[in-house]
């Protein structure tokens, strides 16, 4: 068991990021640019934010970092991972609603969990994957009593789906930054490298590379500063205070969060089931973090 304050800490700065990222399926949604470019905006613009973050924690930079043959590969693949989990989520968005696009990106912890203990020598008890059955309960139990299925809305969730496989390998590689480096530090070299990869892909797909109005810019700022600076740095120091297999299946207050902004200002509809659902992702989420880690 973890030091229990910084263990609260870390429950608690994940829980704030993921409801902050609920609204990042409402910002793709009202961006002016296509959705590999808006995921680049999100990154690129937030550099600036990152590095006050990292001079108001009196961090310096390094090119001695990106020399060290253990630390690089990790940023590197960090990097990739986030920049094609967010093409797909963003590309998702346009397919599907916003609670299923969010729902379906959040079964990354069943990819965390398996990959961790198959492959990383995580140790994880028995217990946790019944509770992430149940969650998984309670997301499918959200999404099936959705408002139906066409071909649209499956191509949606699938690619959802796709941006969970890679959201899974990010969260893992960024939990081992974290151990060699401070949150500060993890998340602005992660997210100069997503920025890095996502500008080829965002040439090749944008029409245009600017939004037509400043209410396009202004929505990308607010991305960027809400859902990359303050979500993801809340979640960062969530993630290097508490297992990844745990932080991922705390994460999944995103998708609640999305479905009730979405309700709010997309007039999504939310069905009784789909409460009952997000209510049981809730309890498995209670019944993890009172087992600790």
């Amino acid at each position: 068991m973890e030091n229990s304050k910084t263990f609260v800490k870390g429950l608690l700065a994940l829980s704030c990021g993921a409801v902050l990222l609920g609204l990042s399926a409402i910002f793709v949604r009202y961006s002016e640019t296509s959705p590999s470019l808006t995921a680049f905006y999100r990154v690129f613009l937030a550099i600036p934010f990152l590095y006050v973050w990292l001079r108001i924690e009196k961090e310096e930079l390094s090119f001695e970092t990106l020399k060290d043959k253990k630390l690089f590969p990790l940023l590197l693949i960090s990097g990739a991972f986030f920049a094609i989990d967010m093409s797909f989520w963003n590309w998702s968005i346009s397919f599907t609603s916003v609670a299923h696009a969010t729902l379906m990106a959040n079964t990354a912890p069943i990819f965390v969990a398996v990959i961790g203990f198959l492959f990383l020598g995580h140790k994880i008890k028995s217990s946790f994957f019944i509770v992430l059955s149940l969650a998984m309960v309670g997301v499918f139990l959200v999404v099936l009593a959705g408002s139906g299925y066409d071909e649209s809305r499956l191509f949606g969730d699938s690619l959802g789906i796709i941006a969970a496989v890679f959201y899974a390998g990010y969260i893992l590689s960024i939990k081992n930054v974290t151990n060699f480096l401070s949150p500060a530090k993890a998340l602005f070299y992660a997210t100069v490298f997503t920025a890095i990869f996502l500008l080829p892909i965002s040439l090749i797909e944008a029409e245009t590379f600017f939004p037509s109005s400043y209410k396009g810019w202004t929505v990308l700022i607010a991305y960027a500063v809400i859902s990359q600076t303050l979500a993801s740095g809340l979640i960062t120091y969530g993630i290097s205070k508490v297992s990844a297999h745990l932080s991922s299946l705390i994460l999944l207050i995103q998708p609640i969060a999305a479905a009730v902004l979405g309700w709010l200002m997309l007039s999504e509809a939310i069905s009784l089931l789909q409460g009952f659902g997000g209510a049981i992702v809730l309890i498995a989420i209670y019944l993890a973090t009172t087992e600790g880690d």
